[in-house]
């Protein structure tokens, strides 16, 4: 009895501290759920409510509950019809995987080169490829504009030799995005790299392979979970990346605006279709969505490989 009188006196967090001590596991389930419903809300309750907006009919919009006010799934039909939404999402495509072969090239060469060979400055000039990927979009922006403007490089003798003019080009996009995302992918593969055995890479220079040839032949099929991470996620960066998107191209899809540009055609002077930008977010993620779930297993892989030693 004395015992249950000391208990009932007891504060209700005494009490709480008490019980996750003499059971941790009732404490990591209440993290688990907390955590659970912390990303409800933040990452699938967005998304739905993108659907709820997309099934509702533009004039039932505004002052809407917490579901849809009638269903109009022709929403998703008109986004093709009131904009050629396909074209802006084939360029968002073209962009994305033209890109992602660029990175992927010069990042397979850096990464060998980094996780391969020794040579003086090796580490200080690893860092300075990372710093760099901290630095902001904004801060490339006006050099970048102008160079691309088509600006004046050197005038020798009477004649000025001038930078291509490359906006409302791809170039313009594909040039940025190829810098903004290389760090990231040498980082992933020269981690793969340097744990490839030497001796794998020594058995085929024996029978006369080339370096380059050791590289796309041996090391790159090896270090698959690693070439694959880099790849989605540049892909994926590219695919979403806004900065540059907006303001290297006048938005015309014939100009190769992205997907993004899209997205704003649905908003006017006069008015917003809020079902129609909806409905296009949807269909927008959706490949990106199906290519995450695809090549799930092969990044997690390869973010993890490289922090396990064997």
């Amino acid at each position: 009895m004395a015992t249950k009188t000391e208990d009932t006196s007891q504060g209700p967090m005494t009490r709480w501290v008490n019980g996750a001590i003499s059971n941790p596991e009732k404490v990591y389930r209440g993290l688990f759920y907390v955590a659970l419903i912390f990303f409800g809300v933040t990452t699938l309750f967005p998304l739905y409510w993108l659907l709820v907006i997309a099934l509702t009919p533009q004039n039932l919009i505004y002052q809407m509950p917490f579901w849809p006010r009638g269903f109009n799934p022709e929403s998703f039909i008109q986004v093709f019809q009131q904009v050629p939404f396909h074209f802006y999402m084939f360029n968002s495509f073209v962009l994305a995987t033209v890109t992602t072969i660029i990175v992927l090239l010069i990042a397979s060469l850096a990464g060998y080169v980094f996780g391969r060979l020794t040579f003086p400055g090796r580490g200080p000039l690893m860092l300075i490829v990372l710093a760099i990927s901290y630095f902001p979009p904004a801060a490339f922006f006006l050099p970048l504009y102008q160079l691309f403007a088509g600006q004046e490089l050197l005038s020798v003798g009477g004649f000025a030799f001038e930078f291509p003019r490359l906006l409302n080009t791809p170039s313009a996009l594909i040039l940025p995005f190829s810098a903004l995302f290389l760090p990231l992918a040498i980082f992933i593969l020269t981690t793969f790299y340097a744990q490839i055995p030497d001796g794998l890479e020594d058995a085929a220079r024996v029978e006369g392979t080339t370096r380059l040839g050791a590289l796309f032949r041996v090391i790159v099929p090896l270090s698959a979970p690693g070439v694959a991470t880099a790849a989605v996620l540049t892909f994926i960066g590219v695919y979403n990346e806004f900065f540059f998107s907006y303001l290297m191209v006048d938005g015309e899809y014939q100009s190769w605006a992205p997907m993004l540009w899209g997205l704003i055609k649905y908003q006017t002077q006069y008015r917003t279709l809020y079902n129609l930008m909806a409905a296009a977010s949807i269909i927008g993620v959706l490949p990106v969505a199906i290519l995450v779930i695809v090549a799930q297993e092969k990044i997690v892989s390869g973010l993890t490989a490289g922090a396990l030693k064997e």
